[in-house]
């Protein structure tokens, strides 16, 4: 059965940056699992997978824009010192700190500068900018079970 938008699909993965350094892995874990087309995964992972079968291997290279984007310094952001309370003492050049976006959801921050009165922080996707290698192998392909009417 080929992959296709609907499929249900288990596989390996590895993905790598450009220089070769590993960023994630499902080796010594379960495989990843998700169905095709929901956007459970960056667009461009989805689009590289179409088409395989069951067993199949290969190599997806994702640029930028179809990943995490490109480095947005408009997500360069100063804030208060005060703003982090009790943890100001934790805010140092190069950290990277777990905060609350407006909306509620918890996202990383690293830290570019601090000085007496503020720290300017960096709100980009860690992956932003770069582009994704990723070896796949799809372990299995299912259709996925269809909604109840």
């Amino acid at each position: 059965m080929e992959v296709k938008d609907g499929s249900k699909i288990k596989l390996h993965y590895t993905g790598t940056l450009e220089d070769g350094t590993v960023f994630d892995s499902s080796e010594g874990k379960d495989p990843l699992e998700f169905t095709v087309g929901e956007g459970m995964v960056i667009p461009g992972f989805e689009e590289g997978v179409k088409g395989m079968k069951e067993g199949e291997e290969k190599e997806i290279v994702i640029p930028p824009e179809k990943a995490y984007g490109e480095v947005n310094d408009k997500l360069n952001v100063k804030v208060p010192k005060e703003s982090f309370g009790e943890n100001t003492d934790k805010v140092k050049e190069g950290v990277v700190l777990r905060i609350m976006s407006p909306q509620g959801v918890p996202m990383n921050a690293k830290v570019l500068s601090v000085d007496d009165k503020e720290a300017t922080l960096d709100l980009n996707h860690p992956l932003a900018g770069k582009t994704l290698k990723f070896k796949v192998k799809v372990v299995e392909v299912s259709e996925a079970k269809k909604k109840e009417e």
